[in-house]
């Protein structure tokens, strides 16, 4: 993984821990919930930006490299398998 990448994935990683717990608390709590709805789809926008980070690193590096080595059908199904 390129570090600059890493480093963002990380950051972003600890940042959905924090409002993970915040969720957490908000169901102990017995929050309003559409507010803890709120905070739900937040952690999963958070979550999707991630996985978009870690794609864009993968693409511009693990399969650029199985291009090179004639393994397309291989990073196709990697990635087919993502989404599926």
């Amino acid at each position: 993984m390129k570090k600059d990448v890493k480093k963002k994935v990380i950051r972003r990683l600890k940042i959905l821990e924090g409002q993970i717990r915040g969720l957490q608390k908000m169901v102990v709590e017995e929050s309003y919930c559409i507010d803890i709805l709120q905070q739900s789809l937040a952690v999963k926008q958070a979550l999707s930006s991630i996985e978009d980070l870690i794609l864009e690193n993968h693409l511009s590096t693990h399969v650029i490299e199985q291009v090179k080595t004639g393994k397309e059908a291989k990073a196709t199904k990697e990635i087919l398998a993502i989404y599926k």
